[in-house]
């Protein structure tokens, strides 16, 4: 596993000491991941959001079988 250090003020860490029972390590290592998977959730909702707000609707008579097929069409 790697190291990462970081910087707490003096008071936090006579806290932490009191409470020596605890994994300090293991409850800062979840609460990294769980800002990763919040991150990565709120990025996911915001390309949904963005695809929401571009998306066009076709007119009513679009066939996309008809536009697949001139397609391969032209490609051969």
């Amino acid at each position: 596993m790697a190291n990462f250090s970081i910087r707490i003020d003096p008071e936090l860490k006579k806290k932490m000491d009191s409470l020596k029972h605890l994994n300090w390590s293991e409850i800062i290592r979840k609460a990294i991941r769980s800002e990763i998977r919040n991150e990565t959730e709120i990025n996911k909702a915001k390309a949904v959001l963005l695809n929401e707000k571009i998306r066009k609707i076709a007119p009513e008579n679009f066939s996309s079988v008809e536009v697949i097929r001139k397609f391969r069409e032209e490609r051969h």
